[in-house]
């Protein structure tokens, strides 16, 4: 705890640099106010005692350029000439306390205390809304892929909007994830945030979560309970799988879209809420709407500012960098490395699961193996031992040779993957003699 004493008056000044040194803190003295001023430029101080009657300037002016300099410091006036006039704007100006001489040392000291406590305080609360968004935040999407980058810009564009926000997205690929991000990155983050699995209940059941019930609704309603509308009030409420939402309920959704009012069911009191909704759906609702499953007009309430997220088979660059997260929180204290061969293995794999199928299976490595180097045996059978689709190869060469060619070199490939560079045992894959395999592999320059 940093204290800077600017008093004019040399034996004041000493005595209560003394005290405060005894008591536990770091002490700098000045006669000068412009002294004072120059030393803030320099060095970090938590409080500064200052007498309110200086040279070249007084305790209130001195109060005005230090905040300038240094915001988060605290000031404690002094003065013989204490009035409530001047102790108003004190106070105005940002001074924690003034302090009336002559006054015991020790008061100061507990002013300087209970400083010290409040300053702690702050400290902790900012380091834990760090935590906060270091396990929420949008910056826990991880991607260097292009489009992966136009998702985060995204998100630091829509996030302080009040529109709806509707993430599209196969399963798995963090639409939860991304609504985490918009959240706490907005000036809502400090309000509620309520998550609803709207595939997960059925209609009676899902209406009566979103939008709560009176006592007697129904059978079984022996008290009124508030909706997850309600419970979101002046935060954000997010809808993951709106696609499974039943069509006639989704008449009640579109009306608290359009205008923030509904009723609870049971209810004919209408209610209204500050709420900004974010919405996810795996599939294609322009697809449900042609078959008659989903609203239109929901659809364009929800759809305002879209979001798509990107299949991880899109973006293979990402898996290395995924990889050593998931790395770092499943195996923190522990060297877990993985082989050349079965990072290739990895990358080959189409990833049906996206995201969460990777996280999955680092996370079961990571158990199972903990210290060492994974190689392709460690690895699940449906990644190494993926077999060729003969619609994978190019059908675009003019020639037929050339489509052989290509064959044969995607066989190879992936026959060399499985048999971990082994080409013998690649040759034992693919049913040839090694002497072919290897033949092969000169003409085709693998």
């Amino acid at each position: 705890m940093r204290v800077l004493v600017v008093e004019d008056e040399d034996i004041l000044r000493v005595s209560i640099g003394d005290d405060l040194k005894e008591a536990g803190f770091k002490v700098s003295l000045s006669k000068s106010p412009v002294l004072a001023l120059d030393l803030s430029d320099k060095e970090k101080f938590n409080v500064a005692v200052v007498d309110y009657k200086l040279p070249e300037m007084n305790g209130i002016e001195f109060l005005e350029k230090l905040k300038q300099i240094q915001p988060g410091c605290e000031v404690i006036i002094m003065t013989a000439y204490g009035t409530v006039q001047t102790a108003v704007e004190a106070m105005k100006l940002g001074a924690y306390d003034y302090i009336t001489k002559p006054f015991p040392n020790e008061e100061l000291i507990i002013n300087i205390r209970r400083i010290a406590e409040i300053q702690s305080l702050k400290r902790e609360n900012i380091e834990l809304k760090e935590q906060l968004k270091a396990r929420h935040g949008f910056h826990n999407l991880i991607g260097k892929s292009k489009s992966m980058q136009q998702v985060f810009s995204m998100i630091s564009v829509v996030a302080d909007s009040n529109s709806s926000i509707l993430i599209t997205g196969e399963t798995g690929t963090g639409k939860e994830m991304v609504a985490d991000g918009i959240h706490y990155s907005s000036s809502r983050q400090n309000s509620p945030y309520i998550k609803v699995s709207c595939a997960l209940l059925s209609r009676d059941i899902l209406e009566s979560e979103l939008f709560g019930h009176e006592k007697g609704a129904f059978t079984g309603a022996l008290n009124e309970k508030k909706g997850r509308f309600e419970l979101a009030h002046t935060g954000t409420i997010f809808l993951d799988d709106v696609d499974d939402i039943p069509y006639p309920l989704q008449v009640k959704l579109l009306r608290i879209l359009q205008n923030n009012q509904f009723e609870r069911v049971g209810g004919t009191e209408t209610k209204k809420v500050d709420v900004r909704v974010i919405a996810a759906s795996k599939a294609d609702l322009l697809e449900k709407i042609k078959a008659g499953e989903f609203r239109e007009d929901l659809y364009y309430r929800l759809n305002v500012l879209p979001i798509n997220l990107p299949p991880l088979k899109e973006r293979k660059e990402d898996i290395p960098l995924l990889i050593e997260a998931f790395k770092k929180k499943y195996s923190p204290e522990k060297v877990l490395k993985i082989s050349n061969h079965a990072m290739n293995c990895l990358l080959n794999h189409d990833w049906p699961g996206n995201v969460r199928e990777l996280k999955n299976i680092i996370e079961r490595l990571a158990i199972t193996i903990g210290d060492g180097t994974i190689g392709c045996s460690q690895l699940p059978e449906e990644i190494i031992c993926r077999k060729v689709d003969p619609v994978e190869v190019s059908m675009e060469k003019s020639s037929f040779e050339d489509i052989v060619r290509d064959t044969e070199t995607t066989l190879i490939k992936r026959a060399l993957l499985q048999a971990g560079g082994n080409k013998a045992k690649a040759a034992r894959f693919l049913k040839i003699k090694p002497s072919t395999l290897k033949s092969k592999i000169e003409r085709f320059k693998l």
